[in-house]
């Protein structure tokens, strides 16, 4: 049944779990390397989700979500939490969080570039502002407002945190027409990622995990920002009367983010993040707009 106040209540706490998980990545990325703190994290997330599908008594969907698409549900564990998270993390470990953050925010006018060619949908003119005035935002945010120079303080960083809408715009276009349950989905794409999880640790870091601030952050994210946000998301959509009105909700929690990381990081926001967030943010209001046919993104999960 629909119930507007439940919505919120759950797309509220959604928010909440996306506007503490930049504070979170930077905290912990101090103490574990990227693949560590996605290997503790993914864990952390595995196990919660595989109790919530116990709870509701589907954990023998996963096998047969398997054997019917194996090679896809690699895919989608390839992509998330595999390689999105190890791009992201890298990311925000090379750049100051408002920064890596307010990039990756970028992903839902990325998923509106890809799903021309793989959804087949045309792009507005509405489209074409947001894309142009999203894109403006994140260089303003990457040259700290000195545009003119393009001076990138650390290229690769930016590159990084870029790269990441890219995959995860292309996730969410591999979901678009997945008609399988989406918790079971999420677990079985998160327990096929584990192993490979494990071989980047291998390869990328070590299993010396023996800072106890790591592994709370670590745990706090795999539980927080892996689970519980997209369990709440999904409650906040199913219970939604109006699900626009609820999706709006996501552009508290950037600023909110930026609250966070300057009282318990302790970084400076600069006054280009500010410009560039609220041009970024203008930029998915005007996507928003309805006119003519619905973007994958109104109807799906909010950002990392």
């Amino acid at each position: 049944m629909k119930d507007q106040k439940k919505a919120y209540l759950f797309g509220l706490g959604a928010v909440a779990c996306w506007s503490t998980v930049a504070t979170a990545f930077k905290l912990s990325l101090g103490y574990f390397s990227p693949a560590q703190l996605l290997l503790v994290a993914t864990i952390s997330s595995l196990l919660l989700l595989l109790g919530m599908l116990a709870w509701q008594g589907k954990l023998t969907y996963l096998a047969r979500y398997f054997h019917a698409r194996p090679g896809y549900y690699l895919l989608l564990g390839l992509i998330n939490p595999t390689l999105y998270y190890l791009v992201l993390f890298q990311a925000y470990d090379r750049l100051p969080a408002q920064q890596a953050q307010t990039l990756n925010y970028t992903w839902a006018i990325t998923l509106t570039l890809l799903a021309v060619p793989f959804l087949g949908q045309k792009i507005r003119k509405q489209d074409w502002i947001a894309i142009v005035l999203g894109y403006l935002g994140a260089m303003v945010i990457a040259t700290k407002g000195d545009l003119l120079s393009l001076d990138f303080e650390d290229p690769l960083g930016v590159a990084l945190a870029l790269f990441s809408t890219l995959l995860w715009a292309g996730y969410w276009i591999l979901s678009a027409r997945n008609q399988d349950d989406p918790l079971v989905a999420l677990t079985l794409s998160f327990l096929l990622a584990l192993p490979l999880v494990v071989l980047a640790t291998a390869l990328w870091s070590d299993f010396e995990l023996t800072a106890w601030q790591g592994w709370v952050g670590a745990i706090y994210v795999g539980m927080f920002e892996m689970g519980f946000a997209f369990v709440m998301w999904l409650l906040a959509m199913r219970y939604a009367e109006n699900t626009a009105r609820i999706s709006n909700l996501i552009f508290i929690s950037p600023f909110a983010s930026l609250l966070l990381l300057r009282f318990l990081v302790g970084e400076e926001i600069y006054p280009a993040t500010l410009v560039g967030l609220s041009m970024i943010v203008a930029a998915l209001l005007i996507q928003q707009l309805k006119v003519g046919a619905k973007r994958p993104h109104e109807q799906g999960s909010g950002t990392s």
